[in-house]
């Protein structure tokens, strides 16, 4: 892990901090260090919370400069990062809190599509999958995640229209579980960890595996199918530009 991330442990707790002093970009390294994060929360067999210290920023999503590039070898291996990472999350055998107190843009909208409790701060932040908005159609790993989480009505409007939404209409969507003021976060996150601390761990892991496995073999199998080179590629080809959100087109 690198200075872009702190992982601290306490009292069977994992809090995994993003802070790349920008917007929390999600590069392959960014989704690197994240993935090592995850490797020793599993071995220290944590309750893992998941957010940002950057003010009104939980991530700005894939790298977009990457993929203006037009270098498909980079763009596939960020993705291709990204859809493993967030697989990773949704069949973590630990419970996971996402905690939103800023926009979440996709990557960072399915890292918390994938979490098993969703807490946000009332306030302007959006999330959702605006990838149409920007010149990319969005992933199928991510329409899988978001299918096993996101009312239908709501999943064809971020899908297919590139929405965002605030936090209490992602609640209601599906995006966030939990909206509280901004002062009330932590209370919550820890009354959260206070709640999950009473549950019997190999159900709790079990009860995922059998919940999720549909998503998981979906996911799989989209990953395996679109994220090839030549796939990718292929899909790409439409692709004219990609611009940065609200920017002018």
């Amino acid at each position: 892990m690198s200075e872009q991330l702190e992982y601290r442990f306490d009292d069977g707790v994992a809090t995994i901090t993003m802070n790349d002093s920008k917007a929390n970009v999600m590069s392959t390294r960014m989704l690197s260090d994240l993935g090592a994060a995850f490797d020793k929360a599993q071995r220290d067999q944590a309750i893992v919370v998941l957010r940002s210290s950057l003010k009104g920023i939980f991530s700005a999503g894939f790298d977009l400069k990457v993929f203006a590039t037009n270098d498909p070898e980079r763009s596939l291996e960020m993705v291709k990062a990204g859809a493993e990472l967030a697989l990773r999350l949704l069949t973590f055998p630990f419970p996971t809190i996402g905690v939103m107190e800023g926009d979440a843009f996709p990557m960072g909208a399915f890292l918390l599509l994938a979490c098993d409790v969703r807490v946000a701060a009332r306030g302007p932040s959006r999330i959702g999958l605006n990838e149409v908005a920007i010149g990319i159609s969005p992933p199928g790993f991510a329409i899988e995640l978001a299918r096993s989480r996101v009312q239908p009505a709501w999943l064809s409007r971020t899908v297919t229209l590139g929405e965002m939404f605030g936090p209490d209409e992602a609640a209601v969507a599906g995006f966030l579980d939990r909206v509280v003021p901004p002062s009330a976060v932590d209370e919550t996150v820890n009354e959260i960890v206070s709640a999950l601390r009473t549950l019997h761990g190999p159900s709790h892991t079990l009860a995922k595996r059998r919940l999720r496995h549909p998503t998981e073999v979906a996911m799989r199998k989209v990953i395996d199918r679109e994220l090839t080179l030549d796939a990718y590629v292929a899909s790409s080809a439409a692709r004219t530009a990609v611009a940065r959100p609200g920017a002018s087109r």
